[in-house]
């Protein structure tokens, strides 16, 4: 008996075919700014942290538009991973009417500039359609459209216990899970999960862990019990689908940089003392979620507001700047955008 399993496990389970056509599948990606500085792959779980109205859920729209639309359609590139996307929306204002409009958006450039990467562009040729009425002249494919928001996976979550009960019982690990197939068997795959907000119900659930549950043989209904069973849910649904984690996470306290940030000094003292390392380790926010959680993010990003930035287009209004920074893997360069009707425009 022990031969036998001996020489099975020496033939393996699967051809050359099929090897690659798995390692294929999981392949690294790059998403389009501002998240394209970092290469992703299946299982990376990367958090962005900011504070209030710091475009955090534009970003995740932008991302979700990326993944949801195809490479190419009727000989049209549109540059999209042609992949599903699960949003649990735990802040609950979640604006679907602006993922319709920086979709067709989206679309309308690709039709009219003849190819999908137009924010590969400089500036002033992506706003190049001036007039709402120019913009018009080009009409989106309707079928491409539909089919793009069917893979838009959105789920609604009031409180941890909804959460933790979407994706252990109901929603997510089975209706999802079911959706998910009928999705697959029709050539699409599932490719980003997103969260927004992780912290949501930080307060909340802070407030309730005094208190214990009625019967005393089960856990007390502690934040950390909560967090703990939502990244063991979590790491269940990355075993059974090969997707990354886009999570964002408001902050308690943030610490200011410089004005100058692309080129941020350092005293020659930090240098020779090294605290430059030591300070490259601490997040320039206050910590407030489990260490179960941080154990569980690969990737970690901060948006600031940054100066108001003087539209290059019409010379008078001024649209509220971000600035980008990758704290891990920690990266030299920060990214500076901007958000318009066409959704996030990188400056610098």
């Amino acid at each position: 008996m022990g031969d036998d399993e001996a020489r099975s496990w020496i033939r393996g389970d699967e051809t050359a075919k099929q090897m690659l056509s798995r390692v294929l599948k999981d392949r690294a990606f790059l998403l389009i700014p501002p998240l394209h500085r970092v290469p992703l792959r299946a299982g990376n779980v990367v958090e962005i942290t900011g504070a209030s109205t710091s475009a955090k859920t534009q970003i995740l729209i932008q991302a979700a538009i990326s993944c949801i639309l195809p490479k190419t359609w009727n000989g049209i590139h549109y540059g999209g991973l042609g992949k599903l996307v699960l949003f649990l929306d735990l802040d609950c204002r979640f604006d679907v009417l602006r993922l319709s409009q920086m979709l067709k958006h989206r679309l309308l450039q690709a039709n009219w500039l003849g190819n999908g990467a137009w924010w590969q562009l400089e500036e002033s040729n992506v706003k190049s359609c001036k007039s709402a009425e120019e913009k018009t002249k080009t009409v989106f494919d309707e079928e491409l459209y539909a089919s793009c928001m069917k893979r838009f996976l959105y789920v609604r979550c009031y409180d941890s216990l909804e959460l933790l009960s979407s994706l252990k019982y109901f929603t997510v690990l089975q209706t999802l899970h079911y959706r998910i197939q009928q999705q697959e068997a029709c050539g699409s795959q599932v490719g980003v999960l997103m969260i927004d907000s992780i912290g949501a119900f930080h307060w909340t659930d802070r407030l309730s862990s005094s208190l214990a549950l009625e019967t005393h043989n089960r856990k007390s209904l502690s934040l950390t019990n909560v967090v703990e069973t939502i990244v063991q849910e979590l790491k269940k649904l990355l075993l059974v689908h090969s997707l990354v984690v886009l999570a964002t996470k408001g902050t308690i306290y943030e610490e200011k940089y410089p004005a100058n940030e692309n080129n941020r000094k350092v005293s020659s003292n930090d240098h020779f003392s090294g605290n430059v390392a030591s300070k490259a380790q601490q997040p320039p926010f206050r910590e407030f979620m489990p260490s179960s959680w941080q154990a569980f993010v690969t990737h970690k990003i901060i948006i600031r507001k940054s100066a108001d930035y003087q539209s290059l287009q019409t010379g008078q209004q001024n649209l509220l700047a971000y600035s980008l920074e990758w704290l891990q893997p920690q990266l030299s360069r920060i990214d500076r955008f901007i958000v318009d009707d066409s959704g996030i425009v990188i400056v610098s």
